[in-house]
C-alpha cells in the first residue's frame, strides 16, 4: 500500500468538505476549490479526518492512490493557509506593477508586458523587482508563476531576467578579455 496514500489529512477548522460521487468539494477560508476523484479511489470521512481507500490493487489504483492523497491534502491547504510563490527580477529598469487584476512587467523589450493573473490568484510587488504570487489553487499558482518566469528567464552571464526566491542561477564566465 502506498505510504503516501495511507495518511490522513487533517482538516483544520473553518473548512467544509462536501462529497458527492466522485466530486469533491472543499471550502474555507481562501476560497473554494473542486476536484474529480479519479475511479478506484473513494474518499472517507471520520473523526475531523480524511483518509483515502483504493478499491483494488491493479495498477492504475496503485499509481493513483498517493497522487490523489496529496492533491486533497493541497486543497485543505489551500482553502485554509494559501500557497505563494516569490518571483525575483534582476537587471538594470527591470520592474514590475500591479495595475488591477495584471501585472505590468518591464523586462527590457520596447513594450511594456501586461500580464493577466487568473481567477484566485493575486500579486503584490516589493521594491518593483519581488513579485509575490498568492492563491488557493497550487498547481494554478505555479504555472502562472512559471509562465511569468518564460517571458525573460535569468541568463547565466549577468543573472539577468526573473528566477524564483529560491533558485540559484549557475554562473558562467564571460569572454576571457585580451588573451592573444
Amino acid at each position: 500500500m502506498s505510504r503516501i496514500g495511507r495518511q490522513p489529512i487533517r482538516i483544520p477548522s473553518g473548512v467544509t468538505i462536501e462529497t458527492s460521487g466522485a466530486t469533491v468539494r472543499v471550502k474555507g477560508p481562501k476560497g473554494t476549490l473542486e476536484w474529480a476523484c479519479p475511479s478506484g479511489v473513494r474518499v472517507n470521512r471520520a473523526d475531523g479526518e480524511l483518509r483515502l481507500e483504493r478499491a483494488g490493487d491493479g495498477r492504475e489504483q496503485r499509481a493513483t492512490h498517493g497522487l490523489s492523497r496529496k492533491l486533497l491534502a493541497n486543497m485543505v491547504q489551500g482553502v485554509s493557509a494559501g500557497f505563494s510563490r516569490v518571483l525575483e527580477i534582476n537587471g538594470v529598469g527591470y520592474r514590475a506593477e500591479v495595475k488591477g487584476q495584471s501585472l505590468q512587467l518591464a523586462l527590457g523589450y520596447s513594450h511594456p508586458i501586461v500580464f493577466p493573473l487568473p481567477k484566485g490568484i493575486t500579486a503584490r510587488v516589493d521594491k518593483q523587482t519581488v513579485v509575490t504570487l498568492e492563491g488557493a489553487d497550487r498547481q494554478l499558482l505555479g504555472q502562472t508563476a512559471a509562465a511569468i518566469r518564460r517571458l525573460r528567464r535569468a541568463e547565466p552571464y549577468k543573472g539577468k531576467g526573473i528566477k524564483y526566491g529560491d533558485e540559484v542561477i549557475r554562473r558562467k564566465a564571460g569572454k576571457a578579455a585580451g588573451t592573444r
